[in-house]
């Protein structure tokens, strides 16, 4: 199987080293045909070669063969091999074989298969001193060819010592259990034969330093870490594991079931997720300022009444309030006029209470009249303010029960001041007509608000609610059911007072006159004095004021204090915006020329 094959050193090629004084070894015949070396020359040598033991260091020995017994060998016969050659030639013991084994580990600084060891001779450390003049010196290196005549390098082995005297060994016969090192004592070198000392390391000789990798086996089980506790059986590890799994499954547990009770309480708290919870702003002061309309109304409401009267043949519902704590209450006529001599009136608080009422007086050419309550403490009179001193575009707020809807508040302004108005007219004389310098208001007023007050920003009267001007009819005070247009009205407080203490004091109101009777069916521009009286008399009334400033018959009254008026409702509404005894400038038109007259007022009862 070798012949044709090219030849080379074989990596099982074991240089050894030249034993001094020792006979060539003949080759040892394989069962295969191979040779196998055991020593001596390696010319034209292929094969395993066992590398020569130290001198003094051989094979222990019987001792029948230490003391030169039977079995001993002649000096110079080389020893017999402890094992009998391979009869499959499997190296290192015979030719390689087309399936040869692996070769074996080589170790980390550990010499390689086949080149000679860096150790010392066998030997005591130091050599001894020779003779003079003598050196130490190493054979020299011989050669082995190899197979096809190709050499492999041998060191020849060092130079003889000088010979101690031979040591006895002993050939084991059966290998003895391999002790184990004591504790703390240093490990084993790899390759070392038990019951052989040193490793091929004479006795006695010191070996040479070995590093942390020349013990290195890249084959063996990585040893275990300790850290100086007791190590750890697989089946406690089982058993912490399945004690951490379990406590997790715990808090999990836990934790699950605080979130999903804490979700179903603000599920039952709220309706659920898909409700719609709307953001809302949270409670605040409840406190408002004195001059806004929730201040003024807050101030008003105690003082304001509602009224429900009932006669024979009509009924009606109003408004008023308390003028004073005797519990007189200031409202108007057309609201308590359905009572007549036998009806009654009913009054009710802004806080629920209830109570009967009676007119003191009454008065249908101003539209006014006042109410008394018997038996009721507690009252606050509504302060008075002055109508002279509004204007136009001042905020204002009108407080009653429209159609019946008590302490009811709406907010406006002033539209206008000195608004000429007639109300009423139902009777066929003319004697429930009533004439109002009003003030005018965009605040809403409907039917019931009439005789409640119309307050400013200091929630003081400077009106009562009288009439309002309804779509599709004229001026009306509760003729109709007409809701508000934003057209208001409104009788200045200067003129309410008045009368109201009129009324209170005399039981009637006293009207300021001229002494003239006008022509109502005038259409020209300004007010004519009639040809005639309402009784057949004089128009103008002798010893009257118009007598006294010199008017006549026929003449036109343009203007009063300077202000123009346009119809005979204008002067008398003028008129009676004034008190008795008040002076007042008129401007006439007579025959086409124009002069002015100064009169002082007169007195007249009312009805």
């Amino acid at each position: 199987m070798d012949e044709g094959k090219p030849t080379k050193p074989k990596w099982w090629s074991r240089p050894r080293t030249h034993v001094p004084d020792a006979a060539a070894v003949e080759p040892v015949p394989g069962q295969d045909g191979t040779s196998g070396f055991h020593g001596g020359g390696m010319d034209g040598a292929d094969g395993d070669f066992e590398l020569e033991k130290p001198a003094g260091a051989g094979v222990r020995r019987a001792p029948q063969e230490a003391d030169g017994g039977a079995g001993a060998p002649a000096p110079g016969e080389r020893p017999k091999p402890l094992h009998d050659p391979d009869p499959y030639g499997t190296p290192p013991y015979g030719g390689p074989g087309p399936w040869a084994p692996a070769p074996p580990v080589q170790h980390p600084g550990t010499p390689a298969h086949g080149t000679a060891t860096g150790d010392a001779p066998p030997g005591p450390a130091t050599a001894p001193a020779g003779p003079a003049g003598s050196a130490t010196t190493a054979a020299p290196a011989t050669t082995a060819s190899g197979p096809l005549g190709q050499e492999a390098h041998v060191p020849r082995a060092p130079a003889p010592q000088p010979a101690t005297a031979p040591q006895p060994v002993t050939v084991p016969q059966v290998p003895e259990p391999r002790a184990q090192a004591p504790q703390g004592a240093a490990p084993e070198p790899y390759g070392h034969v038990p019951g052989v000392p040193g490793d091929g390391v004479p006795p006695g000789a010191d070996a040479a330093p070995r590093g942390p990798w020349q013990n290195y086996d890249p084959w063996a089980a990585a040893p275990f870490q300790h850290n100086g506790g007791a190590a750890e059986s697989p089946g406690s590890r089982r058993g912490r594991t399945r004690s951490a799994l379990v406590l997790g499954a715990l808090l999990l547990a836990l934790a699950s079931g605080g979130v999903g009770g804490a979700m179903g309480a603000y599920l039952e708290r709220n309706g659920g997720i898909d409700d719609i919870e709307l953001p809302q702003a949270g409670v605040e002061d409840r406190g408002r300022a004195a001059d806004s309309v929730a201040g003024i109304a807050a101030s008003a409401l105690p003082s304001v009444v509602t009224l429900h009267v009932s006669g024979s043949d009509a009924q009606g519902t109003g408004t008023g309030f308390v003028l004073d704590r005797r519990g007189h209450i200031l409202t108007n006529n057309h609201v308590v006029d359905p009572a007549g001599g036998n009806g009654e009136i009913s009054v009710t608080f802004s806080g629920g209470e209830t109570a009967e009422a009676e007119v003191v007086g009454h008065d249908s050419g101003y539209d006014l009249a006042v109410v008394r309550v018997k038996g009721v403490s507690g009252l606050k009179p509504l302060s008075l303010g002055n109508s002279d001193n509004v204007q136009v575009g001042d905020p204002v707020v009108a407080i009653g029960a429209p159609f019946d809807l008590e302490n009811t508040v709406t907010a406006g302004i002033i539209s206008a001041k000195e608004r000429p108005i007639t109300a009423g007219g139902e009777e066929g004389d003319g004697s429930d007509i009533s004439y109002v310098d009003a003030l005018q208001t965009d605040a809403p007023i409907n039917p019931g608000n009439s005789g409640g007050p119309l307050v400013d920003s200091k929630a003081r009267v400077i009106g009562i609610n009288s009439a309002i001007r309804s779509a599709g009819s004229g001026s009306d005070l509760e003729g109709g059911q007409s809701g508000s247009i934003g057209l208001g009205f409104a009788i200045p407080i200067n003129q309410g007072k008045r009368v109201a203490e009129e009324l209170i004091n005399t039981g009637r109101a006293t009207h300021p006159v001229i002494g003239v009777t006008l022509d109502m069916e005038y259409a020209g521009d300004g007010a004519r004095v009639g040809t005639k009286g309402n009784d057949g008399g004089p128009p103008v009334n002798r010893g009257g004021p118009g007598a006294d400033a010199g008017i006549r018959a026929g003449d036109v009254i343009t203007e009063v204090d300077g202000q123009r008026v346009h119809s005979g409702e204008e002067l008398i509404v003028k008129t009676r915006a004034h008190r008795p005894g008040d002076r007042l400038e008129l401007t006439l038109e007579r025959d086409g020329k124009e002069r002015k007259v100064t009169l002082v007022l007169g007195s007249a009862d009312g009805d």
